[in-house]
């Protein structure tokens, strides 16, 4: 056999169908087995270095630039304009925009985004930019080339409606009585995503007080617009097929907007809204939650609502949702930036268990601070969740955040149960304890068909994605193969197995929503690596059989997108054209991923799993991390993205720990 740099190697094809290397040595790939144990330490070092004293890891967490354009826009239509910070936050805006087209984009490499485009302009011209200057007329001009601002996507039309740049009847009625639909009606608040629900709240009020910051006419934007009508009269585009669910939707908004005007006795909609006031109100309580949420676009929207509810500016309330929403800044000498939320949760679980695969117990100091840390953020408090649970089942589970009491998920609970479970070992029984509850809570939250959603109990409602105001692709937080292969990996830890009746029908709706070409699609991660990787080793964990053809089908499929350095990249252009599935810049947490789920099918000999260690070796730079500037974090595909700063450090650790434990023992620990 020849590798692909021409050396030539003698192999021994494996039981399992990979390819195994007859000698340790192998020209090219260079004597692994004694490289991997100084890069884990170099990695593991440089990891610990960034420990909080506390014991938690938090990296930044990257956003686009409408983090940036919102906050300035948000400051405009409260009349905070003059707040010394927004040229900081212009200066970090201007230097997101693309030089090459002019455009504002949700990740390196992606095509222009027009709503991300229109707010940044607008921002930037509230700002002072003069609009003939070369960046503005650049963007201006790709603006109108791709349609104009009228063609923004719904959130981006509440900001310009706020603004009197365009009429509130050309944004989407989210009418306040809907808190009092019945529990069986299709459309429910128990029945749409968490984070839906932390926008509709406060969006349903803004939409119907309508607030309007009316700017000198100079301000405006009406030269982004191709139709200068929209701004006076609303416009509606109805799909040209007269039967579709879209058209449904459209005219029962306008009919809720006629229903706005009219001068009729409303008896529910006072009630309504006191009731939504009420629920944000506890769900932005300090012992709860860190803003509404915990996340920007509800943190934003809540002190618009605020202020139409006629709260002052000092008072606690109003005041307490500045300071997490300020807490959320980064700041440098010349510029501010935005994190659409913090991570530590989600950062510390990863961290642990990826030490964890090395070896690491809780009886080091770093574990033992980090398995403190986690075991206190288990989440007691009753949330949401319980709205869709019949079983009765102790509170428990991790959120993503520092502190999001109403929002524990089933992904951070998978990785901190697992890790924690990891770490203990029998040294923290406490921590054992914690990761055992968490497992019984995931179980509750399965649903029907077999896997596991982020926030809720729930099933797919795709009729939802049709409503006006869901235009963001994520009304509905249905199962998903990333998440239910990460369930699986962590009940394998716990000793559950395909004899489980619940385990055998993850996996079978894993089955049921694997690829034509063998992968999986990956809703919390870019993308289709991301989520064949999930789901192998959660098969692998759970005990199914590696070498049956359909689970064979997705290790090929790995292999066949390994690049011939041996490295992988993915880019989230692939939620937009799925023929690019597996193709795009080589990163290192992808990198890790595809080794990952080859080991899971071929195990750690396999030449192409040593490949792909060879580069993540050959990649890492003298500090102990890797170059990563690519997004590989996805917050809702199509519409935003992530880039996570630690990935590119704890999946290599967790990789190259699991391939050397897997070397040593033939087993993963």
């Amino acid at each position: 056999m020849t590798d692909t740099s021409g050396a030539t190697t003698n192999t021994t094809t494996l039981p399992g169908g990979g390819v195994a290397l007859d000698a340790s040595v192998i020209t090219g790939l260079g004597n692994l087995a004694t490289e991997v144990g100084p890069a884990l330490e170099r990695a593991v070092n440089e990891l610990i270095a960034q420990q909080d004293t506390e014991g938690y890891w938090c990296a930044e967490l990257e956003g686009d630039s409408i983090l940036q354009s919102e906050y300035i826009l948000l400051k405009w239509i409260i009349e905070q304009e003059g707040d010394p910070r927004l040229p900081k936050i212009a200066a970090y805006l201007r230097s997101q925009q693309r030089p090459s087209d002019g455009a504002w984009v949700q990740y390196p490499g992606a095509k222009p985004d027009l709503s991300a485009t229109v707010k940044a302009y607008f921002a930037l011209k509230l700002t002072g930019d003069d609009v003939n200057a070369p960046h503005m007329v650049k963007a201006r001009e790709l603006i109108l080339q791709l349609g104009g601002a009228e063609r923004c996507n719904t959130y981006s039309k509440f900001y310009l409606a706020a603004l009197g740049q365009m009429h509130y009847d050309s944004v989407p009625a989210v009418p306040p009585e809907m808190v009092y639909l019945p529990r069986w009606f299709y459309f429910h608040l128990d029945k749409v995503s968490a984070w839906s629900r932390t926008m509709i709240m406060p969006l349903s009020i803004v939409t119907t007080y309508r607030p309007v910051r009316q700017l000198p006419e100079p301000m405006g934007i009406m030269e982004l617009y191709t139709n200068h009508d929209y701004l006076h009269r609303p416009f509606t585009e109805f799909d040209k097929k007269l039967l579709s669910w879209k058209n449904l939707f459209l005219g029962i908004d306008k009919l809720l907007k006629v229903y706005q005007k009219v001068k009729l006795n409303r008896p529910l909609r006072q009630p309504a809204i006191q009731r939504m006031e009420k629920w944000i109100l506890d769900r932005t309580s300090k012992k709860h939650a860190d803003g509404l949420g915990a996340i920007f676009p509800p943190m934003v929207y809540i002190i618009i609502a605020f202020r139409c509810l006629g709260y002052k500016d000092d008072d606690p309330h109003v005041q307490e949702a500045w300071r997490q929403l300020d807490r959320l800044m980064i700041e440098n000498t010349d510029t501010i930036r935005l994190q659409p939320c913090f991570s530590p949760v989600w950062d510390t679980g990863i961290a642990t268990y990826a030490m964890a695969e090395c070896g690491l117990r809780a009886d080091h100091p770093a574990m033992r601070k980090a398995v403190d840390w986690l075991v206190a953020k288990e989440c007691r408090h009753p949330g949401d969740w319980m709205a869709n649970v019949k079983e009765k089942v102790e509170p428990s589970g991790w959120y993503f955040e520092f502190n999001n009491a109403y929002y524990p998920d089933v992904d951070d609970t998978a990785m901190v149960a697992m890790a924690l479970h990891m770490a203990a070992n029998g040294i923290a029984p406490e921590a054992r304890e914690a990761s055992q509850r968490g497992i019984e809570w995931m179980l509750a939250l399965q649903n029907e068909d077999g896997g596991w959603a982020a926030f809720d109990r729930t099933m797919s409602r795709p009729i939802l994605e049709y409503i006006p105001f869901a235009d963001h692709n994520a009304i509905q937080d249905p199962s998903c193969p990333d998440i239910t292969g990460r369930t699986l990996e962590c009940m394998g830890h716990h000793g559950l197995t395909i004899d489980h009746p619940a385990i055998a029908s993850a996996v079978e709706f894993l089955r049921q929503t694997q690829e034509p070409e063998g992968c999986w699609f990956g809703r919390w991660g870019v993308n289709y690596l991301y989520g064949t990787w999930e789901v192998l080793c959660g098969l692998r964990n759970v005990g199914v059989n590696m070498d049956e053809p359909w689970v064979h089908r997705a290790g090929e499929w790995i292999k066949s997108v390994q690049k011939n350095d041996g490295s992988f990249g993915e880019s989230a252009d692939s939620y937009e054209d799925p023929t690019l599935k597996g193709q795009g810049p080589s990163t290192a947490s992808q990198t890790a991923w595809g080794i990952m789920g080859m080991m899971a099918v071929y195990g750690a000999e396999d030449y192409d799993v040593q490949r792909g260690i060879r580069w993540l070796l050959d990649t890492q730079l003298p500090t102990g991390t890797w170059d990563e500037p690519w997004f590989t974090g996805t917050g809702f595909p199509r519409v935003f993205y992530l880039r996570y700063h630690l990935y590119r450090l704890y999946f290599p650790i967790m990789t190259m720990g699991r391939w050397q434990s897997m070397m040593q023992t033939g087993t993963a620990p």
